[in-house]
């Protein structure tokens, strides 16, 4: 059973759901550092959709946060390509879910039960990530996250914070990394709020909020007048063959930090099994309210770096770290409707309308539902008193109704059989929860959200045309569909009244910026052509495996159309690409099969130059670049998880099934049917000894 004893497609509902709550919530906290709600709420709205993808391995969808990082930087700085990306965390919630971390990184390097795995245990400063680059010792440029591979130039902010050296102590490497966050402790920001206000200024939300807007001034004279820290806590590129302190450890790390004169909190402890590690978090948050600046939990990070470099990533978090989050917080109000949004694939999702209420700092309007049984399992009816929790960046969700507090005759809830939007049918299939409506291309709820993800970071990333923008341009009928993006120009020459640049909040320069920022975008990635397209069940990792299987968009095409028969040979070989199951293909199939699809995607490659998926730079020249594996039988050297992460980064594509299209398997112990496959195919087989030779 589910967390909420959901079926397949009502999970893929409220995946759809939160994911698109949770890029608003980025948007809104990375890049306008105003977020209408706490990261309580975040972690726990995360929180949910890294729990539905653990049930539902397939379900990575349109802009799931589980694949990104941060938010895009914003206009008014310089870009700054990190050397190395700026990732993020996954999150742990309670004491089984820190011990089952522990767990997988044992799991994962194959270690025997008694052998310790010491961790570092870091509290999770809640402020603005940072990136400092020194060479030869002297700071050259600052960068915030932005999306985890571009940020914004803040170097000239970043030199008026007292806690960063300009110039480093004792013998740091040429070329090195600092990341750290730059913070505003509870004094300072209050100290801060009082002149905003006696100048007749908005105050700050709170510290976060404070230290963000202080660092994105453009005016760097304004950020050296705010009390900004900084705490440094990990390194990004730095030249180890030129490294003094011959790092090893996290540990050693924090100690070159203090070194080097960077400023290290006095938390940090080193813990090693799941009884340490409770009894520093329950000291930690009995603490938290006498730090003096604020934290939303602890990061724990393996202590050595050979192991962390063998755990390595998955999507956008390393293996080898976690942050486990303080708890939820949680109020109550009054539920004054329920609302009924249409997603892009039909799917119709409840949203509760909330008395608004300050919950932690936060003003809280809206809530989600998830869908009609979860309405049904909690009883919520409208006008109950609810108890509501901080579950998301946006929408938190609903716990319970108080039926006590109930007054009068509240009937049920019934959910609608008919789409809001368009007013087709919305039908629930006999093992789903969700209700879909079957408008199709006909409902405009589903083309635009269709367009939004089309735009969106991970897909095209057109930048100056955001949600508002689609959504204006659908509704003037300007874009109906994806090409006319391409198109919009020759449209604004004659087609469009008023043309765009005579239209309130638009100007000569915004128009020439958006039209250009679109001509940026004609050549683009096979993968990310193949995401935008908002396939169902098709995510980032899903889409780059497609990519990297297919090479080209008429290949993927042709093969997708010969897999419409379950019998062919290109049914089966794409049913043996990792991760992809007999309900991913279906959706892939009867995507690629049907004519306005087709359609769409005709017109759109007249307007592009789409180009094959690259593997990464540093596996372009490997032996397994571009090649496909299949590990058989039972590895001793390294876990079966640790060597397809191994065989992935060399650019190599991890099959379950041999094929005459397999070019090596990898046979370990009492290896059996797949062993005997490769052989009778004369495919090249290797041993575990073998393999890991020529991956090294």
């Amino acid at each position: 059973m589910t967390l909420f004893d959901m079926g397949k497609e009502e999970a893929r509902q409220k995946h759809a759901q939160l994911s698109k709550q949770m890029r608003a919530a980025d948007q809104a906290y990375y890049q306008d550092d105003a977020p209408v709600l706490s990261d309580a709420q975040y972690d726990s709205l995360r929180r949910e959709l890294e729990t539905l993808e653990q049930e539902h391995p397939d379900l990575i969808t349109a802009q799931s946060p589980t694949q990104t990082v941060g938010s895009a930087p914003a206009s008014g700085f310089d870009k700054v390509t990190h050397a190395m990306p700026m990732l993020s965390l996954s999150n742990v919630f309670s004491e089984e879910e820190a011990s089952d971390f522990l767990g997988r990184i044992r799991r994962f390097l194959g270690l025997p039960d008694d052998e310790k795995i010491t961790l570092i245990a870091e509290p999770k400063i809640d402020g603005l990530s940072c990136s400092l680059r020194y060479e030869g010792g002297h700071l050259v440029r600052a960068a915030t996250r932005g999306d985890g591979t571009t940020g914004e130039d803040i170097t000239a902010n970043v030199k008026t914070i007292a806690d960063i050296p300009h110039t480093l102590k004792g013998n740091p490497p040429p070329v090195l990394e600092v990341r750290g966050e730059i913070y505003m402790t509870h004094d300072n920001f209050r100290a801060l709020n009082d002149r905003q206000e006696q100048q007749g200024k908005q105050p700050f939300a709170n510290p976060r909020n404070a230290a963000a807007g202080s660092v994105r001034q453009l005016d760097s004279t304004i950020t050296a007048q705010r009390p900004l820290g900084f705490y440094a806590y990990a390194l990004g590129q730095y030249d180890a063959q030129n490294d003094a302190q011959n790092l090893q450890t996290q540990q050693s790390i924090i100690d070159a930090l203090s070194a080097w004169g960077f400023t290290m909190q006095a938390d940090i402890r080193t813990v090693e099994d799941s009884a340490a590690l409770m009894a520093n978090y329950e000291r930690l948050l009995e603490k938290r309210p006498d730090l003096g600046y604020d934290i939303d939990g602890i990061v724990y990070k393996v202590n050595r770096l050979d192991w962390q470099e063998r755990l390595g990533f998955v999507s956008r978090a390393p293996r080898w770290a976690t942050a486990h989050k303080f708890p939820a917080e949680q109020a109550i109000t009054r539920l004054n409707a329920i609302d009924i949004q249409v997603g892009r694939t039909g799917a119709l999702t409840p949203v509760a309308r909330l008395e608004p209420i300050t919950v932690g700092g936060v003003v809280v309007s809206n809530a989600t539902l998830h869908n009609e049984d979860e309405i049904r399992r909690k009883d919520v009816r409208v006008g109950d008193m609810v108890t509501i929790q901080r579950a998301g960046d946006v929408i938190p969700q609903i716990v319970s109704a108080l039926k006590d507090k109930r007054t009068g005759n509240m009937p049920e809830y019934i959910f609608p059989d008919t789409c809001p939007a368009c007013g087709s049918a919305a039908i629930r299939e006999e093992d789903e929860a969700v209700r879909r409506c079957t408008g199709g291309l006909i409902c405009p709820a589903q083309s635009v959200e269709r367009l939004k993800h089309f735009v969106s970071r991970l897909a095209f990333d057109i930048e100056g045309l955001g949600s508002k923008i689609i959504e204006q341009f659908h509704d003037e009928g300007i874009i109906k569909s994806p090409a006319d993006i391409f198109r919009l120009h020759l449209m604004n020459e004659g087609n469009i009244q008023p043309p765009l640049q005579e239209r309130e909040g638009w100007g000569d320069l915004s128009v020439k910026n958006l039209f250009n920022a679109i001509d940026k975008r004609r050549t683009i990635a096979l993968n990310r052509f193949i995401y935008a397209l908002g396939i169902r069940q098709v995510g980032e990792a899903t889409a780059k495996r497609l990519a990297a299987t297919y090479g080209t968009l008429d290949r993927l095409q042709t093969c997708m159309q010969a897999a419409h028969e379950t019998s062919s040979e290109a049914y089966e070989d794409l049913l043996a690409i990792e991760d992809i199951g007999p309900a991913v293909a279906k959706d892939l199939i009867a995507f690629f099969h049907e004519p306005h699809n087709q359609d769409v995607i005709t017109d759109l490659k007249a307007a592009l130059t789409i180009t094959p998926y690259e593997a990464p730079s540093s596996a372009s020249d490997h032996i397994f670049n571009g090649k496909t594996l299949v590990f058989t039988g039972t590895l001793h050297q390294m876990t079966r998880a640790e060597a397809k992460a191994k065989a992935e980064a060399l650019g190599a594509k991890v099959s379950g099934s041999v094929s005459k299209k397999t070019d090596y398997v990898i046979a370990g112990d009492d290896a059996g049917a797949k062993l005997k496959k490769a052989k009778d195919l004369e495919i090249k087989t290797l041993t575990e000894d073998e393999w890991i030779s020529m991956a090294s």
